[in-house]
């Protein structure tokens, strides 16, 4: 996911988070994976959120970028990864989301 998909994953994940009202606090693309920091309503749950997420950029990018439908037999797997910030600062979770472009790229 690079270049203009990465962009428009970017303004679906920042819509979806404000439709469910979600803070994104944190996000950044990967080649292959993508790091969230949300805050989500215990409430609504975070399996719904990922959901959600995964089910509509999906169905969007795979609409508007054809290329995804015939390299990809999906655009997601069924698994994530999921870890409570807990009593970490936000600013250290933060930082190592935004880190994870440039850890790349070395």
């Amino acid at each position: 996911m690079v270049g203009q998909i990465e962009v428009r994953l970017k303004e679906l994940i920042r819509e979806i988070c404000e439709e469910l009202q979600s803070e994104l606090i944190e996000l950044e693309i990967m080649p292959d994976h993508v790091h969230l920091l949300i805050e989500v309503d215990p409430q609504f749950g975070v399996h719904k959120v990922i959901k959600t997420i995964k089910g509509k950029t999906s169905r969007i990018l795979r609409k508007e970028f054809k290329e995804l439908t015939t390299k990809l037999p999906t655009l997601w797997t069924n698994s994530y990864f999921i870890s409570t910030v807990g009593g970490a600062p936000l600013a250290i979770v933060k930082q190592y989301i935004e880190s994870q472009k440039v850890s790349e790229r070395r």
